[in-house]
Parts: structure tokens; C-alpha cells; sequence
């Protein structure tokens, strides 16, 4: 493991310490929303950095499917909050 690989893995985990900080704290659940979005953003860049470190891209499959769940768990919850502001 190269230091910069060990350098992007703790910002990354200090970064998702933050995010779920403000899952569990967020005084709503538009911040809460948004900190779902933002861990799994941070979990795709792990699993990118550990593709481009091993040299193996059997992986992309998992990153296009977090990249697709975080865009349907966005639109729906846009869609459901857009309701109850009416």
C-alpha cells in the first residue's frame, strides 16, 4: 500500500466520521438526506481508490451500482419532500 492510498483512506474515513455525525444529529431530514448522499459518494471514492491502488477493475460494477442508488434514493426523497411542503 502506497502512502497516498493510506493518505486518501483517512481523510475518507474522517470525512464519513463527519457524515455520520450529521446523519444521526441533523435537526432535519433534509440534512439527513443529504448526509446519506454524501456517505455514499464517499464510499464510491473508496471503492475507487482501492481499484486504481490493487490494479484489479473488477469492482466498477459495485460503483455503478452505488452511483445508481444514490441517484434514485435522491430523486425519490426530492419527490416525497416536494409532497409535503404543499
Amino acid at each position: 500500500m502506497t502512502t497516498v492510498y493510506l493518505v486518501v483512506i483517512g481523510l475518507l474515513g474522517c470525512g464519513a466520521a463527519a457524515t455520520l455525525y450529521r446523519l444521526g444529529r441533523g435537526p432535519s431530514m433534509l440534512d439527513r438526506a443529504v448526509a446519506l448522499d454524501v456517505l455514499t459518494a464517499m464510499a464510491m471514492c473508496g471503492v475507487g481508490a482501492f481499484a486504481v491502488v490493487t490494479d484489479d477493475y473488477s469492482d466498477l460494477p459495485i460503483l455503478l451500482v452505488l452511483s445508481l442508488l444514490g441517484f434514485v434514493g435522491s430523486v425519490s426523497l426530492a419527490r416525497f419532500f416536494s409532497g409535503i411542503s404543499r
